[in-house]
């Protein structure tokens, strides 16, 4: 499944930078789109595809995922992970420091980079984490697309919860700061009101709208204090929508799940502690807020929070389940499926997931199908409905929160730097990506 330096995908549905649509062909050579038109000509050697009755995408950059190497590969690693990329269209992605050692030194991010190197099929990043006393890393390391801070929901050195702390990070250099925000204070509080309960409904209740609401708040408000580049991660309550449509400087994005768009409290009684992550799901009510907010352009971009635990580990009783689910391989297809029933466009669903993250993190030539941009794509077929099946799933933890729900949009063929990366359940495990760059 090896492919040519030149690739050409003919007749395909091409979802344009400007959001239209055209039926015609794309030639790409040496890891670059050199022409979109509708018909091609070539004389070079080159490997062609016909894609006629196919949506041809710019690759899914996903911009928050946790692949848990190194340090906790049972669940998860970089290989399985990107296989799990590559299945969903996602071409890019962004990766988290909860790993083992943390990734919180320039020599931790270039141990990521060095394995990344040696195993992803797809391209990649990774944050540098915040703690209470790393400040030199933070304003040093590089390549990374941002800091991220744990305001809460986490313990230990990336746990970041007190203001003074904060504000030293805020106060100190220019790059990105990511923010993972709810209140621990009120996290802690509220989970000695609710001790005892093992119904793992009770996590919406514990880590409630409201603290995630303070969170936000005292982010923008140190972002708006020094002017802050900030990111809100896996925006969840309305509450929080709502504060950003009156206040959002430009200088300010956010995102939202396609779990936090899709399923709301009452997925607890149908699928238990599967439903449990970090900000927990919401209110129908929450849902129909982050919809019109990501329509609007207040949310900026989706993002999935891939964060897999086992099976077994899932399994255990609430509060001792683990929080976080996979995503990678649902997202596209779940996005393409609700732009099917309405909710929105496939050029807005191509907008949220490439273009408007590439643009956000500062990635040179991604996110859009025009030359001089990289070849990094995705055809997909929105013609056929398929279910999601757990042995289907690439992701080591095989289990979805999504498992049995019928979607299109499906990748049927992926492509990273010009090369078949996916093709039809089968991955070429030849290809590998590269690392990202920032501006």
């Amino acid at each position: 499944m090896s492919s040519p330096k030149s690739l050409l995908i003919r007749r395909a549905r091409i979802i344009l930078p400007d959001g239209e649509l055209m039926v015609g062909d794309v030639l790409t050579r040496d890891r670059q789109i050199v022409e979109v038109a509708p018909a091609v000509t070539t004389t070079a050697p080159t490997l062609e595809i016909d894609a006629q009755g196919l949506t041809l995408l710019p690759g899914v950059i996903d911009p928050q995922v946790h692949f848990r190497e190194p340090g906790l590969e049972y669940k998860e690693d970089l290989s399985t992970a990107s296989r799990a990329c590559a299945k969903g269209g996602v071409t890019s992605f962004l990766e988290m420091p909860n790993t083992r050692p943390l990734t919180t030194s320039q020599q931790a991010l270039d141990d990521k980079l060095q394995l990344a190197a040696q195993k992803c099929l797809v391209n990649y990043g990774f944050f540098i984490g915040a703690t209470a006393d790393n400040l030199p890393d933070l304003l040093q390391a590089k390549p990374t697309p941002g800091i991220k801070i744990f305001m809460g929901s986490m313990h230990g050195q990336l746990l970041v919860d007190q203001e003074a702390a904060l504000e030293a990070i805020f106060a100190q250099g220019s790059r990105l700061i990511a923010v993972h925000a709810e209140d621990q204070a009120r996290i802690s509080q509220r989970r000695q009101e609710f001790s005892g309960i093992d119904d793992p409904a009770v996590h919406s209740q514990i880590q409630d709208n409201q603290a995630a609401l303070l969170a936000t708040k005292l982010a923008l408000k140190l972002s708006q204090k020094y002017q802050r580049r900030l990111h809100i991660l896996h925006m969840s309550t309305a509450e929080e929508a709502d504060l950003l449509r009156q206040e959002k400087p430009s200088w300010v994005t956010a995102e939202v799940t396609p779990q936090h768009l899709l399923l709301n409290t009452s997925a607890y009684e149908k699928i238990g502690t599967l439903a449990q992550m970090n900000p927990p799901l919401r209110s129908p009510h929450d849902n129909e807020v982050l919809w019109q907010a990501l329509r609007d352009g207040v949310i900026d971009f989706i993002a999935t929070d891939h964060a897999p635990h086992t099976l077994a580990e899932k399994a255990q009783p609430y509060p001792h389940s683990p929080s976080g689910m996979p995503g990678v391989e649902t997202s596209l297809a779940l996005m393409l499926t609700a732009a099917m029933q309405g909710k929105c466009t496939i050029a807005q669903v191509v907008h949220w997931m490439s273009q408007a993250v590439a643009v956000a993190y500062g990635i040179p030539n991604k996110g859009a199908i025009a030359p001089g941009y990289d070849a990094d794509l995705v055809l997909v077929d929105l013609n056929t409905y398929r279910p999601v099946l757990r042995e289907e799933l690439f992701t080591k933890c095989r289990w979805s929160p999504f498992e049995g729900w019928n979607l299109t949009g499906w990748a049927v063929k992926t492509i990273v730097g010009g090369e078949i990366v996916y093709d039809q359940g089968q991955v070429n495990e030849s290809v590998r990506g590269q690392a990202l760059n920032f501006s």
